[in-house]
């Protein structure tokens, strides 16, 4: 199909060159601008309405102004604990896959038989679906069959009944998250083989040792990847949802009803989507905010071998 069958040719043979290219770049940019309107932008600002309203899904929208903000804040007596089970899980899930995804990828950047397999072998879990993972996992956390306590049993340990006690429910959803740092280790790779290996060569010659090495050079010229996962793992860790969704409902006593699972059942279970969408506006502030200050922050510690710090 030609341009001259999509719009008329003498519209056409006026544009000047510069115009033409920018038209073809538009055109070829419309079915993503079509969804990007239509299923990113146009649901947020609908969400956005619709937390100014009670809305039952059934019926019409109520304009209720700031009530919804109002009750989430002064009201809700598990706004405040689903906020803290998230920050929990934040605080916890955020370091740990940070650095087992990197030092993951550290060992699999060195030369040793098998490399290959042991790559895809800790990649895999990360693609697995992840309701079969969970569900994986309630059978290895299982207090009586599960092979959890079995090898603590083996090693004269008492397990715990993961999923059963509150105490212990929220760090067998951190180990479950885990499961996925495959998918870090993927981008860590990559950053450590763009290292130049000239680099290493010369701190060599200077007589630096392995470690003295890894810390001068690995690691400031890993920050920019380090803060890439970094501002990703806050994101998707405080959109927890799948793994207490599927292993304990939120339980039990709450302790791991997540911020996300909460907002589920107002508007999923509920139907009070008005409600759901301010805990949804809210979240999305709060993600914001935190993201921002890592932003802030990472002119004392990321580094770029183009430009120094900044």
């Amino acid at each position: 199909m030609s341009v001259s069958t999509l719009v008329p040719a003498a519209w056409w043979a006026r544009l000047g060159q510069a115009r033409r290219r920018t038209f073809l770049g538009y055109l070829f940019l419309s079915p993503w601008l079509v969804g990007l309107l239509a299923f990113t932008l146009f649901p947020i600002l609908a969400v956005f309405g619709l937390g100014f309203m009670e809305y039952g899904i059934f019926g019409r929208p109520t304009w209720v102004g700031l009530e919804n903000y109002r009750d989430i804040l002064t009201n809700d007596r598990l706004f405040l604990t689903t906020l803290g089970n998230t920050l929990y899980f934040v605080a916890l899930s955020v370091p740990l896959s940070t650095v087992i995804g990197f030092l993951l990828a550290v060992a699999l950047n060195t030369r040793l038989i098998g490399q290959t397999l042991f790559r895809t072998a800790f990649y895999v879990p990360s693609i697995v679906p992840q309701v079969a993972a969970v569900l994986l996992f309630v059978w290895l956390f299982h207090p009586q069959i599960g092979l959890i306590n079995f090898a603590l049993d083996l090693l004269g340990l008492e397990g715990p009944n993961w999923l059963g006690r509150p105490q212990w429910a929220k760090p067998a959803i951190v180990i479950m998250g885990l499961w996925g740092v495959g998918g870090g280790m993927i981008i860590y790779l990559a950053g450590l083989q763009s290292i130049p290996q000239h680099l290493y060569e010369a701190a060599e010659i200077d007589g630096a040792t392995e470690m003295r090495r890894f810390l001068m050079i690995t690691i400031p010229l890993m920050t920019p990847t380090l803060f890439y996962n970094l501002i990703i793992g806050i994101i998707g860790s405080f959109q927890v949802f799948v793994t207490a969704y599927v292993a304990t409902q939120g339980g039990p006593l709450n302790s791991t009803l997540f911020y996300v699972l909460y907002l589920y059942r107002y508007g999923f279970e509920e139907f009070r989507l008005g409600y759901a969408s301010a805990l949804a506006w809210i979240l999305f502030l709060l993600v914001l905010a935190l993201t921002v200050v890592v932003f802030r922050s990472s002119s004392s510690w990321v580094y770029y071998e183009s430009g120094g710090e900044r």
